[in-house]
């Protein structure tokens, strides 16, 4: 007999036969490298459950320009799986032509030059088409944000993220989870809640003070979908009060908590519950684990890592859905369950080519609406990229637009090393084009974004190097938990990324002198997004701002301070 896991992966080849799965007929279109809203949209209708997942947004309301990661290590069991293969080898796992539609939306490779010939990306009046293209195909079918949505612009900042809400109340999800939302702080977030039109979901949300679950979210929520009983769980983000400050959200506690999360699966499956879906906000290698521990999972929505994931992974009898990030695209999954199980799937990862599919006319006045009051500022030129460079972010180290903003810190902060976070969010810029005011908020937009200036020895440069590879490279998933390794200016190391917490970092070395940094002496760092309520320095925004001022042009060169080992 078939046990149903064969029989979901069976499934999940016959999806990828019929173009239901992965990227459907758009990867295939590399020879006439034309494409059309229809095919981005083509799917035949499949089961009797749809769900739609949108994930880390980060407040990009417009179409944009990102680049996917050049550098994507695995450890461990990761090493070399999905989501850690990139460029070429991603192509080939997938059968992604060269220069195709595909190769653009999901590697690095040739960037520029494909972004000049195939557009921007995102932008929610687009998404909003989509999303309503497949509500009239599946009326009942669910939306689900995946978090990281209020958070990450110039009007998000300026508005406390009302412009988000305001856009996505529009948009009208059924359930969201939350992750970056929290550093508007709780009071924000509460005034938000109050009003909002949909569930706000998170099991591993708790009252810090009496350490149990929180009564502003909702654990799970309930579905009547396609004569079938839906429970949607929310995983909120596991390691807030380490990866951000505490001090903004000091009544709540959070953690991985899968011993609660079989608890809610097990309670909403004896509720009645025919499919189990987690809208998480863990970490890709996170829900994997996750996937692994606890039973009963049908669907996991994963989000964090910004992962762009073109087929479903299966670990188990749980099928595991990444969606990328920045509004760059929209998963959709259709499941036929049965008998209270989930007997198939079809999905399909739809790239939001913005210069093929056509803006809901009345999300894009509600989105121009919140942008209104600041386009004078927001369009405001400050400099010009030159024609040889690409500004960037995505990656476990160093992107160029992390490079830039460390040089600003050591040139604005008068410094020898810059440390700026390891951030995942933030769209590119192609060679060329005017780097306006807008452009430099969406990598530096947050609530605690001021830029210190301070003294550090380099025995303590050297524990913060270790403490966050170790976040990035612990070979536990569990025991990952910040974004990708924190970018450094003025500095060069090593890194063996097999070895144990502590032992990773070596050669050490100060760029400006060529000198081995010296355990002993002290050293003038700048950096920003300290955790720390008392900071105290200029806004990030507003250095880099005055150092590109200053260049006129900006011009990135090819990084080599950071040698990599072990993977």
């Amino acid at each position: 007999m078939i046990s149903r896991r064969d029989f979901l992966q069976v499934s999940m080849a016959a999806a990828s036969i019929v173009g239901g799965s992965g990227f459907g007929n758009w990867a295939r279109l590399a020879a006439q490298q034309t494409l059309t809203q229809d095919q981005l949209l083509d799917f035949d209708t499949f089961g009797n459950v749809t769900l739609i997942h949108v994930t880390d947004i980060h407040a990009q309301l417009k179409p944009i320009y990102f680049r996917e990661p050049e550098i994507n290590i695995g450890v461990g069991d990761a090493n070399g799986q999905i989501p850690h293969v990139t460029g070429a080898d991603y192509r080939k796992m997938y059968g992604i032509e060269d220069g195709s539609p595909s190769a653009y939306a999901l590697t690095y490779n040739d960037f520029a030059a494909l972004g000049a010939e195939y557009g921007k990306v995102g932008g929610l009046d687009r998404v909003a088409t989509v999303v309503n293209s497949i509500r009239a195909a599946r009326p009942d079918a669910l939306l689900l944000d995946g978090g990281d949505t209020w958070h990450g612009s110039y009007t998000c900042y300026q508005t406390a993220g009302q412009d988000m809400v305001n856009v996505m109340n529009k948009l009208a999800p059924d359930a969201m989870t939350f992750h970056w939302e929290f550093t508007l702080g709780s009071d924000r977030v509460h005034e938000i809640l109050e009003d909002l039109p949909f569930a706000a979901l998170g099991q591993n949300i708790f009252d810090k003070e009496w350490e149990e679950p929180s009564e502003n979210f909702e654990s799970y929520k309930m579905f009547e979908r396609g004569g079938t009983k839906v429970a949607v769980i929310g995983q909120a983000f596991p390691y807030m009060p380490i990866a951000n400050p505490g001090w903004m959200f000091p009544e709540y506690s959070f953690g991985i908590r899968d011993e609660r999360m079989q608890e809610q699966v097990d309670e909403a499956r004896a509720e009645g519950a025919e499919l189990i879906v987690v809208l998480s906000h863990n970490g890709f290698d996170v829900d994997k684990k996750m996937a692994s521990r606890v039973q009963g999972i049908d669907v996991i929505l994963s989000g964090h890592t910004h992962d762009a994931v073109p087929e479903p992974v299966l670990v188990g009898e749980t099928i595991i859905i990444a969606s990328g990030s920045n509004g760059k695209f929209v998963s959709r999954v259709d499941l036929d369950v049965r008998d209270g199980k989930m007997m198939g799937f079809k999905h399909k990862l739809i790239p939001i080519f913005s210069d093929v599919i056509e803006p809901d006319a009345e999300m894009t006045q509600l989105i121009d609406e919140q942008r209104e009051p600041y386009l004078d500022k927001l369009t405001e030129v400050i400099g010009q990229l030159d024609m040889e460079s690409v500004l960037y972010r995505r990656g476990n180290f160093n992107g160029t637009w992390d490079d830039v903003i460390c040089d600003a810190l050591i040139s604005e902060r008068e410094a020898d090393i810059a440390m700026s976070p390891g951030v995942r969010w933030g769209p590119s810029i192609l060679p060329g084009q005017d780097i306006t005011r807008e452009d430099i908020w969406n990598v530096t937009s947050m609530t605690y974004g001021k830029a210190y200036r301070s003294e550090m020895t380099g025995e303590f440069i050297h524990v913060i190097l270790e403490d966050v590879a170790d976040n990035l490279f612990n070979t536990d998933p569990y025991y990952q938990q910040g974004g990708d390794m924190v970018r450094i200016g003025g500095m060069g190391y090593d890194i063996d990324v097999s070895k144990p917490q502590g032992s990773r970092i070596s050669n050490m070395t100060l760029l400006k002198t060529g000198e081995q940094i010296d355990p002993a002496k002290t050293y003038i760092v700048a950096g920003w997004a300290s955790v720390n309520e008392a900071t105290e320095g200029p806004q990030i925004w507003d250095v880099v701002e005055n150092h590109i001022k200053a260049l006129g042009t900006v011009s990135t060169s090819q990084n080599t301070s950071v040698k990599v080992t072990g993977t």
